[in-house]
């Protein structure tokens, strides 16, 4: 049987579904979403057939839901949970929402550290009676008795040891990821990371020292630029951007505070690929490598770094074999992996060999019915359109005319793509601007008039487009989460759906690029405004927003600060 895409049948479908999970409640939905712009929860019972319940009947105790983690997909998710029909509990090491896409900012001032995190509490404060926060963190999942082990790192029981457990009748696991070495030797030791604010705020330290050692006296010309040699190991989107703002440290602040030893500054980035940037357009990945080699930053591409040492780092490529050079800091920016408890949690359920945790469509993980997992943690078992090409042309066919017109094609459209994303995507990464070019491409000009398609034309129309089905990049603007949001919230008719805003990458003097909805391409100083406006726009909280905005304003005025503190 095939999947339908309309929003009542598969909502209907979703809440069958639901009903086999709680077959005690005749008109209960278990409804779950999450995104980098909002998630949702309901479970309701209908009052109409239990309008007759007896008033001394006592009211159905609230199902527990209990929610991992306070990233990106579980704020997300939290936030348009109407917590009043559950008992919800919140457990996560750190007690604040950061904003993580201006972590590099914070590595060098531009943005400072409090700016850019809100406290969960005061996130959660209009829901503060029905939510229960606990500041610890998850070591454990016992999928057979409903429960996670915890441990608290700011409080112990009578045991000494800060291990609680937790039940649950829904768990919503968004425990993000980890940094993901390779199990190369010396990562761990000797090199920075850039995913908690915390790291920012080590490597921001770190920087000064590095300035400051190379300024003593007694250092010799060869250390003062094994000190000052900066490598980033990783070209993504963190890595540049921490490249850029590192460059811009030095030529608008550094340079004038240190003027002795600006010469002896070098700026690395070595990436595995062939190019940086590489999940972007390969126009914007061609336009970053030209500014950097302009701006002075060496960017090696094709090399892996295959061992980092104190004070060397090993890379290797296939033309000129293993080669070392020393550094002064190296910020570690090649992946993410998978967390232990979710490693553990993936071998009791079978899910072994895995990076993350497999979930159906309605974010369910698999094999485990009341477990649901969202953000960098999970992965989804998105259905092929070729599967269900039968089902999607006849429900096209409203004249039940054995073809379609070029009309009925574009009135189910939207929600093909919503469906199956893997469409939206195939097109734009064939330059298509619409589904006529899509048509086109499969039965040529010999219907060009007329556009009219039969099934075997549609086929052939669509045959390619599930080769799309792949991972979307993991960055905080561009989380896999929004097409979720976007399959699950208009099949529920939930409302403010989260549209995907782009990718953006800063590159320093004041010059960004972007790849925008709609297969544009943006690059250069305007930008860079428009990352500015974005990102402002995006933050959780008015104070926050003011924080940085403020923080820009102070950059532009006064300059970055140099104290190390």
């Amino acid at each position: 049987m095939g999947f339908f895409f309309f929003a009542s049948r598969a909502a209907a479908r979703f809440l069958g579904e639901a009903r086999i999970i709680h077959p005690g409640v005749s008109t209960a939905a278990l409804l779950v979403a999450a995104a980098s712009g909002g998630g949702l929860v309901a479970y309701a019972d209908s009052a109409g057939e239990n309008a007759s319940s007896e008033p001394s009947q006592e009211a159905p105790r609230k199902k527990k839901v209990v929610v991992l983690g306070t990233g990106w997909a579980g704020t997300s998710f939290l936030k348009d949970l109407d917590c009043s029909k559950y008992e919800v509990k919140v457990i996560s090491p750190r007690n604040y929402f950061a904003f993580t896409p201006l972590l590099p900012s914070v590595t060098c001032g531009t943005v400072e550290a409090r700016s850019i995190v809100e406290p969960i509490r005061k996130m959660l404060d209009k829901k503060r009676k029905d939510v229960a926060f606990y500041e610890a963190e998850c070591f454990k999942i016992d999928a057979s008795k409903k429960a996670v082990h915890c441990r608290s790192a700011v409080g112990t029981n009578f045991d000494g040891n800060g291990d609680f457990m937790v039940d649950y009748d829904y768990l919503v696991v968004a425990l993000g990821a980890t940094v993901n070495t390779f199990n190369t030797p010396g990562v761990m030791e000797n090199c920075y990371f850039l995913k908690e604010v915390e790291d920012a705020q080590k490597i921001r330290r770190n920087v000064i020292d590095c300035f400051e050692k190379a300024s003593l006296p007694n250092i010799s010309e060869e250390e003062k630029r094994k000190i000052l040699h900066f490598v980033i190991i990783g070209g993504g989107p963190t890595g540049v951007e921490f490249a850029a703002e590192m460059h811009d440290f030095l030529v608008e602040d550094l340079v004038k505070l240190y003027p002795a030893i600006q010469d002896f500054v070098k700026i690395t980035i070595i990436q595995s690929g062939e190019h940086i940037l590489n999940m972007f357009d390969q126009r914007i990945a061609t336009f970053a490598e030209m500014k950097f080699q302009r701006d002075g930053i060496e960017v090696n591409t094709g090399f892996r770094v295959v061992k980092v040492s104190d004070d060397l780092i090993t890379m290797k490529s296939k033309s000129l074999g293993e080669v070392s050079v020393p550094y002064g800091m190296a910020v570690w920016s090649a992946g993410i992996g998978t967390r232990p408890v979710i490693m553990d949690f993936m071998q009791q359920i079978g899910q072994t060999n895995r990076r993350v945790l497999a979930t159906n469509e309605w974010l369910r993980v698999h094999e485990c019915d009341n477990i649901y997992a969202i953000g960098d943690c999970a992965s989804i078992t998105q259905r092929k359109i070729m599967d269900d090409i039968s089902t999607v042309f006849k429900m096209a066919d409203k004249d039940n005319s054995g073809t379609l017109t070029l009309k009925e094609i574009n009135d189910v459209l939207e929600d093909i793509c919503i469906r199956y994303p893997q469409v939206e995507l195939y097109m734009k990464s064939m330059h298509m601007l619409d589904i006529r070019d899509l048509i086109k491409d499969a039965i040529g000009d010999s219907h060009k008039e007329s556009m009219v398609v039969n099934i075997e034309e549609f086929k052939k129309a669509l045959s390619h487009v599930d080769s799309q089905v792949k991972s979307i990049p993991a960055t905080a603007q561009h989380n896999k989460d929004t097409i979720l949001l976007n399959v699950l919230t208009r099949w529920t008719n939930a409302k403010n759906i989260q549209k995907h805003l782009g990718q953006f990458a800063p590159l320093g003097g004041e010059q960004a690029a972007a790849e925008l909805p709609g297969d544009w391409v943006s690059m250069g100083h305007s930008t860079q405004w428009l990352w500015y406006s974005v990102y402002a726009s995006k933050q959780v909280s008015w104070r926050t927003r003011m924080l940085v905005v403020s923080d820009w304003t102070r950059r532009f005025i006064f300059g970055r600060d140099s104290s190390r503190i």
